[in-house]
């Protein structure tokens, strides 16, 4: 099932509830429609699963934010949110259990994602770059804007409005859990279950930041500045420490991963740390010989072009390719000459190639000497 109500409405709280009210409210309104307590009443058990879902996105801070800013589409597949997608949520009586009997999931702190004292670590980020060939060829630093968690400038991370930050558990006295007693089909039994002051982490805000509402962090455009090495190549992730979402009440920040995208060059291709193009070379240069400028990434260069070079020859550049990430060593410019055959040409110049080609003759080509010895082992003359 899934809830189309407000959320907040569902559990009979506001936006501004803490995290501590929206708990008590669905602790009670769980328990009232709870199918085991109205087993006459076949609207209970929708409405217990509404509580459920509705409990699941704001008890947890991420959900929470991603909800107060796109509403329900936050999760469904391919929504504004972009988040968490449909088929998300657990079974509400999961959840129920969780906050009933003391299970020690996210609800409740005891994640690898947080430290001792309560403070979680922020979440890791992902950021697809576009850079140039050149830029991969000799390092760029790049200015990035993402919107992220960043520490609350208000109550100085402490997520306190005084700034005093987390308190000891009054319930618990720091230890996070607290005995419980249970009523079940064998009788009576006590159990030791995540405090519900404090959600475990034996920590409490007793007077929290209205802006950040006692996390110690809040959501904001941000600008981060990264180094590319050079050498990088297309997806390639490049890990940058501590410029993921800040953690909560000063905890540890995530990392963010940033994925690259190089463009497609109008002129170079890459095959590793070598580079090749194509250049033109006139027919008169091809035929006599000269030398011809070509492109590299760090300026134009020349090539020594011998006669009777022929269209597809390749010629080396050593070093000009792109140096190694790791070596260091550099790798090579395979340029491949492509002969021009004029297109447009005038009387004169016609008949004055007219005359040039009844002067050398078919059998001064190369191309043409290697096809008649195909020819003739072919035939066995």
């Amino acid at each position: 099932m899934a809830s189309t109500g407000d959320y907040y409405e569902v559990l009979g709280a506001s936006k501004d509830s803490s995290a501590a009210e929206i708990k008590k409210s669905y602790r009670k309104l769980a328990m009232k429609f709870h199918p085991d307590q109205n087993p006459d009443d076949p609207g209970a058990e929708e409405r217990f699963k509404e509580l459920g879902e509705a409990y699941e996105v704001l008890s947890d801070e991420e959900k929470r934010a991603a909800y107060d800013r796109y509403g329900h589409a936050a999760f469904k597949t391919g929504g504004g949110g972009g988040g968490f997608g449909a088929g998300g949520f657990h079974d509400p009586m999961d959840i129920f259990s969780q906050v009933f009997s003391g299970g020690f999931g996210d609800f409740f702190g005891g994640g690898s994602g947080r430290s001792r004292d309560g403070r979680k670590r922020g979440s890791d980020l992902r950021y697809n770059l576009e850079v140039t060939l050149e830029e991969t060829a000799s390092g760029v630093s790049k200015g990035l804007e993402l919107e992220k968690y960043v520490a609350c400038e208000t109550c100085g991370a402490s997520g306190s409005k005084s700034g005093d930050g987390a308190q000891t558990c009054a319930t618990c006295h720091g230890h996070g859990i607290v005995e419980q007693r249970m009523e079940g089909f064998g009788g009576i039994f006590r159990k030791q279950v995540a405090c519900p002051g404090c959600d475990g982490s034996g920590q409490e805000i007793s007077d929290p930041c209205p802006d950040c509402r006692g996390q110690g962090r809040v959501e904001k455009m941000d600008r981060t500045q990264v180094e590319i090495p050079a050498g990088v190549d297309h997806g390639i992730r490049l890990r940058s420490s501590g410029n993921g979402d800040a953690g909560v009440r000063g905890g540890p920040s995530g990392d963010l991963h940033i994925v690259l995208h190089v463009k497609r060059h109008d002129v170079f291709e890459r095959r590793g740390e070598d580079l090749f193009c194509e250049v033109p070379v006139s027919f008169g240069t091809a035929a006599l010989g000269g030398e011809l400028g070509v492109p590299t990434l760090e300026g134009p260069a020349s090539i020594k072009i011998p006669a009777g070079t022929q269209s597809g020859t390749i010629f080396r550049l050593r070093n000009r390719g792109i140096r190694d990430i790791s070596s260091g060593r550099k790798g090579d410019l395979h340029v491949e000459v492509r002969v021009e055959v004029p297109t447009r040409l005038s009387g004169e110049q016609k008949e004055k190639l007219e005359t040039f080609t009844e002067s050398i003759g078919e059998e001064n080509s190369p191309m043409h000497e290697s096809f008649l010895e195909k020819t003739k082992r072919f035939f066995n003359l």
